[in-house]
């Protein structure tokens, strides 16, 4: 009997970049993502690599959306023996500025559907084969993040709840927390990196790379994969600051970043209108 991969946020940057370096190694997948047309880059990773892969549209925002997803799969009597949690989101900027809806959205798609998944998954979940989970957590649940604040935050719960379901499934399965840096992955991350300057440029981390590599450590068993030199150094030299000094490095670099952001995209916002940035990771 087939069992599967399945991948969230499977047609944006990073989990188009895990379909592609699961279905390179023969795994079968099912693959989740907003659009509806995404049975379309189902069908070409299947043809490509030779492996069957399905689609199911889903906003994991919606508690009904991700049932009917649950009860499709139980339908067709799918066995995973892996789950990939891709999917995210952020709305940059002072927390009292975003909208009401904007901060449940981060909170619904970053925490509430990657542990649903998680939960039902583990539910149908092959027993003969070792379980693999990958949460996409960040760099940025290491510390507080001043206009990030609610994804950091939410990054951060991924990391520690990775961590101790780790120990927890043991018996069974590996739980790898993927904290990856900005990655090249939409326009807005572009302009965001090009704004940071020099550091944002050496913790930049190219998507496809990053998931093969995050492959190899969960088969290796490995609880935390941070890719890339300049990150991994940033998360040894941020350990030894204090918390107060890392706020206040923070946002004084989100603040001038945010100038510059401006300068770059002011002719595209007199042409088209400002929209609030939304991110994906």
């Amino acid at each position: 009997m087939k069992n599967y991969l399945l991948i969230t946020g499977a047609t944006g940057g990073l989990g188009s970049a895990f379909a592609a370096a699961s279905a390179k190694r023969g795994f079968n997948l099912v693959l989740t993502d907003l659009p509806e047309n995404g049975a379309v880059f189902a069908q070409r990773i299947a043809q490509a690599y030779g492996v069957d892969v399905h689609y199911f549209a889903c906003d994991l925002t919606s508690d009904q959306a991700r049932t009917a997803l649950f009860e499709q799969l139980t339908a067709k009597g799918m066995k995973f023996w892996g789950l990939v949690n891709v999917a995210g989101l952020d709305y940059e900027g002072a927390y009292a500025e975003i909208s009401r809806s904007q901060a449940m959205r981060v909170l619904k798609v970053n925490l509430l559907a990657n542990m649903d998944l998680t939960h039902e998954l583990l539910q149908l979940r092959d027993p003969e084969q070792t379980f693999r989970l990958i949460n996409v957590c960040s760099m940025a649940g290491y510390y507080p993040m001043p206009f990030k604040a609610t994804y950091a935050a939410t990054k951060r719960f991924l990391l520690d709840f990775s961590l101790a379901l780790r120990e927890e499934i043991k018996g069974f399965g590996t739980v790898t927390a993927l904290c990856p840096g900005g990655m090249p992955t939409t326009e807005a991350c572009m302009r965001a990196i090009f704004a940071q300057g020099f550091w944002g440029w050496a913790t930049t981390v190219d998507p496809q790379r990053v998931a093969e590599s995050t492959l190899k450590h969960a088969f290796r068993g490995t609880a935390v994969y941070i890719p890339g030199f300049a990150n991994k150094l940033l998360y040894f030299i941020s350990a030894i600051v204090p918390t107060s000094l890392k706020i206040h490095f923070v946002a004084a670099r989100w603040r001038k970043a945010q100038t510059e952001i401006a300068e770059l995209t002011l002719p595209v916002q007199l042409e088209k209108g400002s929209n609030s940035v939304m991110q994906i990771s």
